[in-house]
């Protein structure tokens, strides 16, 4: 059974217990009540009881206490006495606590500038500095966010509906992205453990957004209507002062947000609640405001369960946004230099424009307008005739046809000719060469239509005929073929990863699903790539549905070694990546910078701050490490 200990949390209502709902939370242990107790005798210091001027309380990590009060912050010791003291008008009090200590952060009143509070308790002393400067809008609120990389983030939230997310990051603040949210939003607070960014609308209730600035944006209802006094942002869940001073207890599962409890006895009276770390776990406290005090009374909530932990690799270098808005980028290849391989290529479709040509720095080269494609794939060294040839092929989705691109010993990139499949929805292409020479194309249509085309002719007069066709059950896209094992690896979305030999040319080839939707691996099943390292192949697949790159074994039994997500470079100031289409990975050696080779991931939503879709690049020795894979 999983153990489940109750968080304690504090406020000062008179005794009125709350009465927990029938439901079980979603993963919570049988039998674990959401219930309002008593009194929590001790915790608040007898200051803090009878100081009404207190607009906001924190708990600091050894006992003592952040006080924000009409003209200033004070900094008072456990048992209630002051120690430091800064004047300054402001609201919105937020802290957390980082492996360097605590931090908090308040708004200025007066300049709507964001201050960082240095906390030293220890010493008892506190120092402010701006954090970030006064946005070009009125700022109704503000509120901080631990992200699971452990960087801060800061919200402000406008009363018109512009609002914004920052990174800060050794002492500088960089905009993440804007954000639209209702207007007249009264209050925001995030709860870590979830990722959620819970926002008050004045007369609307209570909605929670993702905090992470990666992936499509959400909003989900917590309380609807009615209107919310205060509230206080609880692991998974949160707890609620409605409009007519009843307190709520509501937790987020996987079947939306959910009302645990109400509680019953006078109404509570009050703006500002909030959660409190201290003897027994956590409380709630809140300042009763016909009383004049702060109170404070234990709460039985199940504790977040422990979520598996992710690894974690950031991008060395990220391409400049396309030239396109919305989903535009899509998919990369990488083309090594000969003799310098610090001059290599990456090359990225994009789907409104055409194949676009970047250094490993992520300047952009040559933009190729060719139109909407889709794919891409490249091998170097073909034979043609008497000629070797580097050649790309990309999938072109207006025309139903393959287009080549022929590189030069430079990296420059010229289209040569296009080939009509008969495909009426043209999607996904990979690149095979034989052992035996030449080339041949894999190529798919959306209702799960594969051809395979053996490329014929001269680099001056290219030309491909079709040997085989086959269908899988549904759509496919991304495929990738391993030269040396005669393999061909393709994605059908929805199901998983399928395998087939290249040397089976029926019509109805034997495919094996060696990579199964399921675990790991959450559907849209988008990319795939081969790193042939020197202990072995492996396969690189965009887990789409939980933004995560799944590796596995590029041979049987294919076993899955594992996953990992691209976060925050925030020294380099490059975002993460997620939803991510296309990626394209090589062992080659891209120079000092990529001595076992890299990664190149396209990132669905391009933030720090927000652009038109990219591509990262990663090295891929910090996915060796990350995964604890062999060299």
């Amino acid at each position: 059974m999983r153990s489940i200990s109750a968080l304690a949390l504090a406020c000062g209502l008179a005794a009125a217990p709350l009465v927990p709902s029938n439901a079980v939370a979603a993963g919570a242990a049988p039998g674990v009540t959401h219930a309002v107790g008593g009194a929590a005798p001790g915790l608040l210091p007898t200051a803090l009881q009878s100081r009404w001027t207190a607009q906001q309380i924190e708990r600091l990590p050894l006992g003592g206490w952040l006080v924000l009060e009409r003209r200033g912050l004070r900094l008072l010791d456990a048992g209630g006495f002051e120690r430091a003291r800064l004047p300054l008008r402001a609201k919105h009090l937020d802290v957390r606590v980082f492996d360097s200590g605590p931090r908090a952060m308040v708004l200025d009143a007066d300049t709507q500038r964001t201050m960082e509070i240095d906390i030293d308790e220890p010493r008892g002393a506190l120092a402010a500095r701006v954090a970030v400067e006064s946005p070009g809008f009125s700022v109704q609120a503000m509120c901080m966010y631990r992200d699971p990389q452990g960087h801060a983030h800061v919200f402000l939230v406008g009363d018109q509906g512009l609002s914004e997310q920052w990174l800060l990051h050794a002492g500088s603040a960089r905009l993440v992205r804007r954000l639209a949210l209702p207007p007249q939003s009264q209050a925001c607070r995030v709860d870590d453990a979830s990722g959620s960014l819970l926002v008050s609308e004045e007369d609307h209730g209570l909605s929670a957004y993702r905090a992470s600035a990666e992936g499509a944006p959400r909003r989900e209802a917590v309380v609807s209507g009615g209107g919310v006094r205060a509230f206080a942002a609880l692991p998974h869940g949160a707890a609620v002062v409605d409009g007519r001073g009843r307190l709520q207890l509501w937790q987020r599962t996987a079947m939306g947000w959910r009302k645990r409890a109400t509680a019953g006895g006078p109404a509570v009276r009050t703006d500002a609640l909030t959660v409190v770390t201290g003897p027994g776990g956590m409380h709630l406290a809140w300042a009763d405001d016909s009383r004049r005090g702060w109170h404070a009374r234990t709460v039985l909530w199940p504790a977040a369960l422990p979520q598996p932990a992710v690894p974690m690799v950031e991008p060395a270098a990220q391409t400049v946004p396309v030239d396109r808005h919305g989903d535009a980028a899509d998919d990369p290849a990488i083309w090594v230099h000969p003799t310098d391989a610090s001059r290599s290529r990456v090359l990225g479709t994009n789907k409104k424009q055409g194949l676009l040509v970047y250094d490993m720095s992520g300047r952009l080269l040559q933009t190729l307008e060719a139109g909407r494609l889709n794919n891409v794939d490249l091998r170097q060294r073909v034979r043609m005739g008497d000629a070797m040839v580097d050649l790309a092929v990309a999938t072109q989705r207006d025309e139903g046809s393959l287009a080549f691109f022929e590189i030069d010993a430079e990296g420059e990139v010229r289209e040569r000719v296009r080939v009509p499949t008969g495909l009426p929805d043209i999607y996904g292409v990979c690149l095979y060469q034989p052992a035996a020479g030449g080339l041949q194309v894999l190529v798919n249509d959306k209702d799960g239509t594969v051809q395979r085309w053996q490329v014929e002719g001269t680099p001056a007069a290219l030309g491909a005929r079709r040997i085989q066709e086959f269908r899988l059950g549904s759509q496919p896209e991304a495929c990738v073929a391993d030269d040396r094992a005669a393999r061909l690896y393709i994605g059908e979305e929805k199901r998983g990863v399928w395998v087939m030999s290249l040397d089976d040319p029926a019509e109805r080839p034997a495919l094996t699903l060696a990579v199964p939707v399921g675990g790991l691996l959450e559907p849209d099943v988008e990319g795939l790539a081969l790193y042939h390292g020197g202990s072995g192949s492996v396969l690189v697949v965009s887990s789409q549905g939980n933004d995560r790159y799944l590796v596995a074994r590029a041979a049987p039994p294919y076993s899955v070694l594992g996953a990992f997500a691209i976060g925050i470079n925030a020294a380099a100031g490059i975002d993460g990546a997620s939803e991510t289409d296309g990626l394209e990975a090589t062992a080659q050696p891209l120079g000092a910078r990529y001595p076992e080779g890299a990664l190149v991931v396209q990132d669905g939503y391009k933030r720090l701050p927000d652009g038109a879709q990219n591509f990262k690049i990663v090295d891929w020795r910090d996915v060796r490490r990350a995964l604890g894979l062999q060299r």
